[in-house]
């Protein structure tokens, strides 16, 4: 049979129509459309792909989750992904998540717990098949996940909740070792830009700040909360900038409200690092080019991704729960004095 004997069927094109057009089995044209199990000859694939152009076909997602009971569809929601942390997180999710065949449907909270909340009832009713929840805040209330029984990782979460699998990183180590840097180049008075939307467990960043101002005898440096943005950033610089006896080094608590400070501190006329230093946390793409460009701690973001998809959907999935916390790497710039 060749293909100019076969005329386009009229409404919907199945799989059956493809392989009548390319003179196969169903069964080929589902190895190509899928990707596998089985190899198929090169021939073969470009006479289905052909085939498949030519009469329009596009595969029935909802047949295939139904014939599966399996959507291959991952939730993820993220305070907000034009903070270029979560979006560099979602994307490493969407990566490692495609490996193993499985979608991801993106929602943002806006660091609202009542609209995290909503999204995730949201993605329950849609039938996914886990969701990754990187909260606004540290410690949320789980309890529409536990309601929708639909497996879930706790992702950006260096906590160990009951019945949850979770990923994050040492916030306490993180925030250490920004601090010691900070006195390593001298600076006595360190104070620490944090943001609002912590719940009532402490920041580990705020933890780990103080325990290394004290542990190295220093006096308690000077804290100002802000939101997690750029904005939030600035308007704490401006505030730090009008103390009496303002800090000479700053330890932001992401990239955002540092690039926030940096303007403050422009234009102000400051030279940074030799009039204020600043350390940052997160090592999103921004803090490399921002001017001068940021020390900051970054977060493995490939690593957590990884590992997050695994305890949902990979080999791991089923093993006993997991907590992983992984460290985060001191990226030397100069906004620290370095170089």
């Amino acid at each position: 049979m060749t293909t100019s004997a076969v005329q386009a069927p009229r409404g919907p094109v199945t799989r059956k129509d493809v392989a009548r057009y390319a003179g196969v089995s169903t069964a080929v044209v589902s190895y190509v459309v899928n990707g596998g199990p089985k190899n198929v000859a090169p021939a073969t694939e470009a006479k289905v792909r052909d085939a498949i152009r030519v009469l329009g076909y596009r595969p029935n997602a909802a047949a295939r989750a139904l014939k599966l009971g399996s959507s291959e569809t991952i939730g993820v929601v993220v305070p907000d992904n034009t903070n270029p942390f979560f979006s560099q997180l979602a994307h490493a999710v969407e990566d490692a998540a495609a490996e193993l065949g499985y979608g991801i449907v993106l929602t943002n909270s806006d660091g609202n717990m009542a609209k995290e909340r909503k999204n995730i009832r949201n993605l329950a009713a849609r039938q996914v098949d886990g969701v990754f929840l990187a909260s606004c805040v540290f410690d949320p209330d789980l309890t529409d996940l536990e309601a929708s029984e639909i497996p879930s990782v706790l992702l950006n979460n260096a906590g160990s909740p009951p019945g949850f699998n979770s990923v994050g990183v040492d916030l306490q180590a993180g925030a250490r070792a920004a601090v010691e840097h900070l006195i390593g180049h001298g600076h006595t008075n360190i104070g620490l830009a944090i943001g609002t939307n912590t719940g009532n467990q402490l920041d580990g960043r705020e933890v780990g700040w103080l325990a290394t101002l004290r542990g190295a005898g220093l006096p308690d440096g000077p804290i100002l909360h802000g939101e997690f943005t750029r904005p939030g950033g600035y308007e704490v610089g401006k505030r730090f900038l009008s103390m009496a006896n303002r800090p000479t080094a700053i330890f932001a608590s992401n990239d955002m409200q540092a690039i926030g400070i940096l303007r403050a501190l422009h234009e102000a006329g400051l030279n940074v690092p030799n009039d204020m230093a600043l350390v940052s946390f997160d090592g999103s793409i921004d803090s490399e080019y921002s001017w001068p460009a940021l020390t900051t701690m970054a977060q493995p973001v490939k690593a957590m991704a990884e590992a997050a998809v695994q305890a949902l959907v990979g080999e791991r999935r089923g093993d006993e729960l997991q907590h992983r916390i992984l460290p985060t790497e001191l990226i030397v710039r100069q906004s620290c004095g370095c170089k």
